[in-house]
C-alpha cells in the first residue's frame, strides 16, 4: 500500500465528515488573532504557552503536515509570513478557504512531511507541527528535514502521541470496557492489525496508522541536531486512557546555531 497516497484519500473523507481537526477557524478567532489575541493546539486539549511562540509578527513560519485551517490562518492573521505543507489537498483547500475569507496572505504547499525538498536550507524561523507523524512510517526524516529548513535558533514545536495508546487491544474496548494489552511498540496498523479489523478500517476509509517509541519521538529531534527546551503531557480529551495517564506529549525543540 502507498501509505502517503491511501492517507490523502482518507483524510478527504474526513473533510467530507467534517472532523473536528479538518473545520478552520471562524471569522471571530480570526479578528482577535489580528489583536494579538490567539491560542494554537498541538495536541487536543492543552493550547501552546505564549512563551512558546514569542513575538512572531513578521517571522517565517511553516505549519507542518498542519492543513486544516486552523493554525495557519490564525498565524498570518497574527503577523507571520505562513506556509501551510500538507499531503492532504482537502485538508489545504481548509487553509485556502479561510484566507480567502479572510484576505490573508498564506502559501500552500502540498506534500508528505518526510521530504521538505520544495523549500531551501534554513527558510524558517518556526515550525509548527501538531499531532500528525502518526500518519508517516518511519520519523526521523521529518525531523531531519525540520532541522534542515529551520534557521540557526528557530523552534520546532510538535505534538505527538505517547505510543502506549498503541498497545491496547480497541476491539476488545469498544466491546466491553476491557483494557487488553495486545501490540507492542513500534506499532502499525499495516502490519499488526489482524487482516479482518485491517480490511474494515480500509473500507471505512479510516487513515492507517502507526506508534512510534519515545525513543524515535524525542531522541529522533535530539538526533537530527535539536535541544529540548519546552515539554508537557495533554489528554485525548475523553479518550479510555485518559482517567490512568495522559497520551498526548508536546515538545519546544530549538535549533542548535552554529
Amino acid at each position: 500500500m502507498d501509505i502517503a497516497s491511501y492517507n490523502c484519500d482518507a483524510w478527504e473523507e474526513e473533510v467530507k465528515k467534517r472532523n473536528k481537526w479538518t473545520v478552520p477557524a471562524d471569522s471571530e478567532t480570526i479578528a482577535a488573532a489580528r489583536k494579538g489575541i490567539f491560542s494554537l493546539l498541538l495536541t487536543p486539549a492543552i493550547p501552546v504557552p505564549g512563551g512558546w511562540l514569542g513575538d512572531i509578527a513578521g517571522k517565517d513560519i511553516l505549519c507542518l503536515a498542519s492543513g486544516g485551517g486552523q493554525q495557519g490562518p490564525v498565524l498570518a492573521a497574527a503577523g507571520a509570513t505562513v506556509t501551510v505543507f500538507d499531503n492532504c489537498g482537502a485538508q489545504l483547500n481548509q487553509d485556502r478557504l479561510a484566507a480567502e475569507r479572510e484576505s490573508l496572505k498564506l502559501n500552500c504547499v502540498r506534500g508528505d512531511m518526510r521530504d521538505l525538498s520544495a523549500f531551501p536550507d534554513g527558510s524558517f524561523d518556526l515550525i509548527v507541527h501538531p499531532v500528525s507523524n502518526v500518519f508517516v512510517a518511519p520519523i526521523q526524516p521529518v525531523w531531519d528535514e525540520c532541522s534542515r529548513v529551520l534557521r540557526p535558533g528557530g523552534a520546532l514545536l510538535s505534538g505527538f502521541c505517547n505510543p502506549v495508546i498503541y498497545i491496547f487491544d480497541y476491539t476488545a474496548w469498544e466491546k466491553s470496557k476491557e483494557l487488553r494489552v495486545r501490540y507492542g511498540i513500534p506499532y502499525s496498523d499495516l502490519d499488526d492489525l489482524p487482516e479482518a479489523e485491517l480490511k474494515e478500517r480500509i473500507a471505512r476509509k479510516e487513515p492507517m496508522e502507526f506508534g512510534h517509541s519515545l525513543d524515535d519521538q524525542i531522541g529522533g529531534q535530539l538526533r537530527a541536531g535539536f535541544s529540548i527546551a519546552g515539554f508537557y503531557e495533554d489528554t485525548a480529551g475523553g479518550g479510555m486512557l485518559d482517567p490512568y495517564i495522559k497520551t498526548f506529549i508536546a515538545t519546544r525543540a530549538v535549533k542548535q546555531r552554529l
